[in-house]
């Protein structure tokens, strides 16, 4: 799939941002029929593991991930962070950069994930898809704060 970038402005303190957008189990409130479950203790950090488990009761599969990058937010410079898809049917990465700006914070979130063993035919189609889910979990988790936003997709 081509590279999905999601740009979000918000009036959220870039620490705050950055605590929303890291809080994993709440992303699944923003992704229908999904679960999420933190596998290692806190903080996060790298080398923090989570499942998203999508489906219903026996029908679904999981998508094990991995925090690769951790670099919070501080002292007005950004914030980044790396998650590897690990999963037998759902590869790629997420990475999220938070920066201060002005009274609040720009965030730009970028993803690429693909399904193990689609053809390059549904990358369109499922760019498209995705600009829409991670652009709601983005708005979702930095609620009413938003100030303006853009998506695109690229690569």
């Amino acid at each position: 799939m081509p590279l999905v970038r999601i740009e979000r402005r918000t009036r959220l303190s870039a620490e705050e941002a950055w605590r929303r957008l890291t809080a994993w189990e709440r992303h699944a409130r923003h992704v229908p029929l999904t679960r999420i479950t933190v596998l290692t203790a806190p903080p996060t950090r790298v080398g923090t593991r989570f499942t998203a488990r999508t489906g219903v009761g026996r029908a679904g599969f999981d998508d094990p991930m991995e925090v690769v990058r951790w670099e919070p937010p501080s002292a007005g410079r950004p914030g980044r962070f790396r998650v590897e898809k690990r999963g037998r049917v759902v590869l790629g990465w997420a990475e999220a950069e938070v920066t201060p700006a002005g009274e609040g914070a720009r965030v730009v979130w970028r993803e690429e994930a693909r399904l193990r063993g689609a053809p390059r035919l549904l990358d369109a189609p499922t760019a498209w898809a995705a600009r829409l889910l991670f652009g709601r979990v983005v708005a979702g988790l930095l609620d009413s704060w938003m100030i303006d936003s853009k998506g695109s997709a690229g690569k």
